[in-house]
């Protein structure tokens, strides 16, 4: 069939023509998911629960054993703050971006992404040198009196969870950007001039509309949080190691691979719960 092309570069094919050539590509894209995805999750399912015997006891003991219970509250604890804190320290800089002149709001954001383009291990090494005793941040504050001693801030959930936040900040800040930006000044001036003080606006006007960007950032942030490895493994320590770092130790050390399969399969669960649930609150729609 010739596909006529209309003025302004329209199609004259008929829709069904059109449905077929896109099925190709469609196919295709099922296809690798399925090799690629569907296949090695189902084995890696299979071999948490048939490995070393069969049945649930790998989630048991996850969930039970007062070691890996303690993995895992450090897991969901340094995840929660990790959110919170990028969300209170994100939403000033995103509407500080929105706000600021073209040319200043440019150069704001060329900061932003070259942190993100930097190099993960590299930035991690940076802060165990800002961290430690003897480093930077310590140095300054024993200099101008703060403290008399330097504070712990290395080999423990303090440091991965100041690590870890500046780390995930440009993906908060760059979904509430979006987000803020397509707001429309004149609601807020309108609130304004109704009454309403700052304090108001913000939380009844500027906040609310905000909630696509805002939960689309946290949930970005948590669900990446959960399952980073590498800041906490530097920044951390043995007395507080997360999810991923356990499931690294026991396939690759241990050589025990239905634990680690079930311990990635709790935090895939709890990544597809957190989804359907923000799906549910959002819509599939304004999460696009």
């Amino acid at each position: 069939m010739v596909d006529l092309a209309l003025p302004g570069g329209q199609s004259a094919a008929p829709p069904a023509a059109r449905r077929k050539h896109g099925v190709g590509p469609a196919l295709g894209a099922l296809i690798f998911l399925f090799v690629f995805f569907v296949v090695p999750l189902s084995a890696l399912l299979l071999r948490s629960v048939t490995d070393p015997e069969p049945g649930i006891g790998n989630y048991v003991r996850l969930l039970t054993d007062e070691t890996y219970a303690r993995v895992l509250f450090n897991t969901f604890a340094v995840a929660t703050v990790v959110t919170i804190v990028t969300l209170l320290l994100g939403y000033p800089v995103a509407w500080l971006l929105v706000i600021l002149p073209s040319r200043v709001a440019r150069w704001l954001f060329a900061i932003i992404l070259l942190s993100m383009w930097t190099n993960l291990l590299a930035r991690t090494f940076a802060w165990v040198v800002l961290l430690q005793k003897t480093g930077v941040i310590n140095r300054m504050l024993m200099n101008i009196g703060l403290i008399d001693a330097p504070l712990p801030l290395l080999n423990n959930l303090t440091g991965v969870t100041i690590g870890m936040t500046y780390i995930m900040l440009p993906f908060i800040i760059l979904p509430l950007h979006a987000s803020l930006s397509g707001l429309d000044p004149s609601l807020m001036q309108v609130a304004s001039i109704s009454g309403a003080r700052p304090r108001q606006v913000f939380f009844r006007v500027m906040l609310p509309l905000s909630l696509p960007g805002l939960g689309t950032g946290a949930l970005m942030v948590f669900v990446m949080a959960l399952g980073y490895y590498v800041t906490p493994a530097m920044l951390g320590g043995a007395s507080n190691m997360m999810l991923a770092e356990l499931i690294a130790q026991h396939v690759q050390t241990q050589l025990n691979w239905g634990l680690g399969s079930a311990g990635a399969f709790i935090l895939l669960a709890v990544t597809l719960a957190l989804y359907a649930v923000y799906v549910r609150g959002i819509g599939l729609g304004r999460l696009k």
